[in-house]
């Protein structure tokens, strides 16, 4: 981890992006007090695809009706 001062990462901001993209952590500090950090995003593992299940997957008419007074009662509403 690197801490650097605010004046530096205004100058050279995209140097750091590229040490950030490159898995390192920066600490930005003013005055010497740490004040954010820079930090590489997690991007998810797997790419989700929409509509995988279209088709295949069916809601009821009745699916936001009140339930039953006696699921109610089993869970003290």
């Amino acid at each position: 981890m690197k801490t650097i001062n605010l004046d530096a990462a205004k100058t050279h901001l995209s140097k750091f992006v590229k040490e950030v993209e490159a898995g390192n952590e920066i600490i930005i500090a003013r005055n010497g007090r740490p004040v954010a950090r820079l930090v590489p995003l997690k991007t998810p593992t797997k790419q989700r695809k929409l509509g995988t299940l279209a088709g295949k997957v069916s809601v009821k008419d009745n699916f936001d009706h009140p339930l039953p007074p006696a699921i109610n009662k089993a869970f003290g509403l």
